[in-house]
């Protein structure tokens, strides 16, 4: 196998894509492992009150539209069912479910891709993992002490399973806004801490504002360090929804609390909130422990990458990984990937050409 793509989500896709119009046959020159029980990458595992029209800047996969979707169905079938067609329509047979555990150095400079379904040695690999079986739990003083549910986005069940309960929301980013609008309606109280003031962004984001914000998470990951998500340079959009969350106070931010106790939450002031649940939208982290056998982490803890290239081996690529984590940026970086993985290919047959 020529190149071994790793999950099958937006970034991974559109790297499938590209290899298919470079002339790469799959399951003869490349594969795509994914380890989800079908299509629609980490969409499939958003809630059901997360629908199509409250999705932010969804990005269409290279070669076909997205188009006529109902804006009131939930974005897991919306973007499933899209996703689901592109591989058909594509023929791109990505092979699921199927768990990569492990990248290593093989023989004759091919590295071998250890799965479930076997060890595929291959010429290069595409990590398309993404962040979101990866939740951040952040620890705290006490919370093994608490009584009530503490959960993580990443299990949010919709705002119903809340209803006349005192919530604390955790965290800074649009999936926490998200949470607290909802949630605010049914619950008996809601809370929200975050670490850091949240910015509220007002008016038009464009092109320009776009690109200063990849710019800034760029930066990171070019000096080796764990990267940022885009969102979190971006600020919190001033929805019409997030006005009135604003102006009805369920928007009205506090400072981190400073421990956890058995009925709330606890700040050194002596202020103390009472709570029945503690929800953590604290965001995820890149899932990347599969290459560890290949020490490509920096001394920052992060990969650092030269474009998608990681620096340490040129054979491996990561998309969706830091500043390619939005949908847009994940059909660019699939895109620049197959380009550099050609000429990386295309200089080992000359080579091989001019030994004979």
């Amino acid at each position: 196998m020529r190149v071994v793509v790793v999950g099958a989500g937006q970034a991974g896709l559109s790297a499938a894509h590209h290899l298919r119009r470079a002339g790469f046959e799959p399951d003869r020159d490349f594969v795509v492992l994914d380890h989800a029980p079908r299509p629609g990458g980490a969409w499939q595992f958003r809630w059901p009150s997360l629908t199509y029209g409250k999705v932010h800047g969804m990005h269409a996969l290279p070669g076909m539209e997205l188009t006529g979707a109902d804006p009131g169905r939930p974005s897991s079938e919306v973007i499933g069912g899209y996703f689901s067609t592109y591989e058909e329509t594509f023929d791109l047979r990505v092979h699921r479910p199927v768990d990569v555990t492990a990248v290593r150095e093989g023989t004759d400079g091919r590295l071998l891709v250890e799965s479930s379904e076997g060890t595929y040695a291959t010429e290069a690999v595409i990590s398309a993992t993404g962040t979101w079986d990866r939740p951040f739990w952040p620890r705290y003083p006490g919370q093994e002490l608490f009584h009530g549910r503490q959960l993580h986005t990443a299990q949010y069940p919709g705002p119903e399973e809340f209803a006349g309960q005192r919530v604390v929301v955790v965290g800074g980013g649009s999936s926490g806004v998200q949470h607290l609008l909802e949630i605010a309606p049914l619950a008996a109280a809601t809370t929200w801490v975050t670490r850091r003031q949240p910015v509220f962004r007002d008016g038009e984001f464009g092109q320009d504002q776009g690109r200063a914000a990849v710019a800034l998470v760029e930066e990171r990951v070019r000096e080796g360090l764990p990267p940022r998500s885009v969102v979190s340079v971006t600020g919190l959009a001033l929805t019409e929804a997030v006005r009135e969350g604003l102006a009805a106070g369920v928007l009205d931010r506090l400072p981190m609390f400073d421990r956890i106790t058995a009925d709330g939450v606890a700040w050194d002031d002596g202020r103390h909130v009472e709570a029945d649940v503690i929800l953590w939208a604290t965001g995820f982290r890149p899932v990347v422990d599969h290459l560890a056998p290949l020490r490509l982490r920096e001394p920052g803890g992060g990969i650092r990458l030269e474009g998608t290239r990681a620096a340490r081996d040129p054979r491996v690529h990561l998309v969706g990984y830091g500043p390619s984590a939005s949908t847009i940026g994940a059909n660019r970086a699939g895109r620049a990937a197959v380009r550099e993985i050609r000429r990386l290919l295309d200089g080992e047959r000359e080579l091989t050409a001019d030994a004979h």
